[in-house]
């Protein structure tokens, strides 16, 4: 890939230090994680080990400062890291993302500086595995129409209600959930609160048994009369819904890398099967109709590298990255789709089987155009921003 990114505004070059962390992930991807990514996809297990190996070189960690023992690294980096392992393995991509996005990052964001101080080293190094509920069985899209409440008791508050589709739902020992605090006010009636596992009342539900993405575990979160403390609340009463949106702005950027990555995987797939399958005395390489596929795949993924990166820049920047954000996740998880699609085209036969690294990238994309708000929410943000252009 060129090391160069270019936005409308923006011109953007990997510096030595960024260049050393693509190359050890990209390196840490081809030898740990895929010789075994099918037996994980088999399994739906959880792949601990590797996350382990990944909080000690500090991806777990990317955007938390050293002083709470992360990287202390950017979004730019982040987004390197993310796009890196998913053109080797979405899922575990996924996993990274979720661990460094939602969780750890919405502590890094709002919480106060003892919250900060008690979790964030633990979740920086891989210590522990970080979870994230905002949906519910009745509420995705409609995040603000969320039934789980807590009732002040007290010193503490009292959880009731069930999450669902949370990543790391059975694994992940520090949680960050949203709740109810007051029904009268709607949207700012939500708050947020750390939640550990191990805690009366907490427990795991349902394990999804899913399409793709499945060393990347989803589950249900089940609160019974679940006691958190009062201080375990990040940032004040009625804050959380506005806290959840910011970070899942954040979060469209880790996606959009995904992504990206999960195209250029299918890429790299095509272009190397391409060259060494024949048919009529050449490689289907030669046929125009495979040229025009792969044509059309390098062209979308140069455009949605530049989305990416761009909106990776802005963060990084402190700038506005709403509609950057949006526009980038739309485009990259939309183009992902299709060059997964043609991936398992080009590869007609052997696409559709599993020795072939496509037939899992073009099942675990279809989660990118849902996953941080779907394709259609995109839309309605870019539409609500572009009035105001």
């Amino acid at each position: 890939m060129s090391e160069s990114f270019a936005g409308i505004q923006y011109t953007y070059e990997l510096d030595e230090n960024q260049q050393i962390i693509k190359d050890t992930i990209r390196e840490f991807a081809e030898k740990k994680i895929r010789p075994v990514l099918m037996d994980y996809d088999e399994s739906q297990e959880f792949p601990i080990e590797i996350m382990k190996e990944l909080g000690g070189l500090g991806f777990l960690g990317i955007l938390v400062p050293e002083k709470y023992e992360g990287a202390g690294l950017g979004v730019v980096e982040y987004a390197l890291v993310v796009e890196e392992i998913a053109r080797i393995d979405p899922s575990i991509a996924l996993s990274v993302a979720a661990h460094n996005g939602l969780c750890t990052n919405h502590i890094l964001q709002f919480a106060s500086e003892e919250l900060k101080n008690k979790y964030l080293p633990d979740l920086a190094t891989g210590r522990k595995i970080g979870s994230w509920g905002l949906t519910e069985p009745a509420s995705g899209s409609d995040a603000g129409g969320m039934q789980t409440t807590a009732i002040r008791e007290g010193d503490s508050f009292i959880l009731n209600g069930t999450k669902n589709f949370i990543t790391h739902g059975k694994s992940g020992e520090t949680a960050v959930i949203m709740a109810i605090t007051d029904k009268e006010k709607g949207k700012k009636g939500i708050s947020a609160f750390i939640v550990e596992k191990g805690w009366q009342g907490f427990n795991v539900g349902k394990k999804e048994n899913k399409l793709g993405m499945r060393a990347s575990e989803t589950t249900q979160l089940i609160f019974e009369n679940c006691k958190v403390p009062a201080e375990n609340m990040i940032g004040n009463e009625g804050e959380g819904f506005t806290q959840a949106m910011k970070i899942l702005e954040g979060g469209r950027i880790s996606i959009a890398a995904l992504s990206l990555g999960l195209a250029q995987g299918c890429f790299e797939a095509s272009i190397k099967y391409s060259q060494e399958r024949k048919q009529f005395g050449k490689p289907i390489y030669d046929f125009q109709g495979i040229q025009f596929k792969l044509v059309d795949m390098r062209t979308d993924i140069e455009a949605a590298r530049l989305l990416t990166y761009k909106a990776a820049v802005m963060k990084d920047e402190g700038k506005e990255i709403s509609q950057s954000a949006s526009i980038a996740k739309l485009f990259a998880s939309e183009i992902a789709t299709k060059a997964s699609n043609e991936a398992v085209q080009i590869l007609g036969g052997y696409g559709f089987v599993k020795d072939y690294p496509v037939e899992k990238f073009y099942r675990d994309v279809k989660l990118l155009t849902i996953g941080e708000g779907t394709s259609e929410v995109q839309k309605i943000i870019i539409a609500r921003n572009l009035r105001d252009e």
